[in-house]
């Protein structure tokens, strides 16, 4: 079992940034897959990024060369850094971390508002 607590979201101005973070409860070293997700109402979850076995990077086409995953360690933490930010980018985002037998844990999510 692991928690993870999302932080970093709000409001911001289109053309802005804002780092997200997600905390977990126990060492991120044993999950093979860390990821952030994203979802509007109505709508499914959608992949935005994932780091495999702490090299790999994946993004969604739509976040390409804006959004960066990094992981810490040392914090146990997963981070998404998003630069020009749009707003078809307001939605829920999750982190969330799988294991090498396939376990996946969510968190709860933190908003992310784009608008002027």
């Amino acid at each position: 079992q692991v928690q993870l607590v999302e932080s970093g979201g709000g409001l911001v101005q289109p053309g802005g940034s804002l780092r997200l973070s997600c905390a977990a409860s126990g060492s991120i070293v044993r999950f093979r897959t860390l990821g952030w997700y994203r979802q509007t109402p109505g709508n499914q979850r959608d992949l935005v990024a994932t780091i495999t076995k702490g090299v790999d990077t994946n993004y969604a086409d739509s976040v390409k060369g804006r959004f960066t995953i990094s992981i810490d360690n040392a914090k146990n933490t997963v981070y998404l850094q998003m630069n020009s930010l749009k707003p078809e980018d307001t939605a829920v985002y999750y982190c969330s971390v799988q294991s090498v037998f396939g376990q996946r844990y969510w968190g709860q999510g933190t908003q992310v508002t784009v608008s002027s």
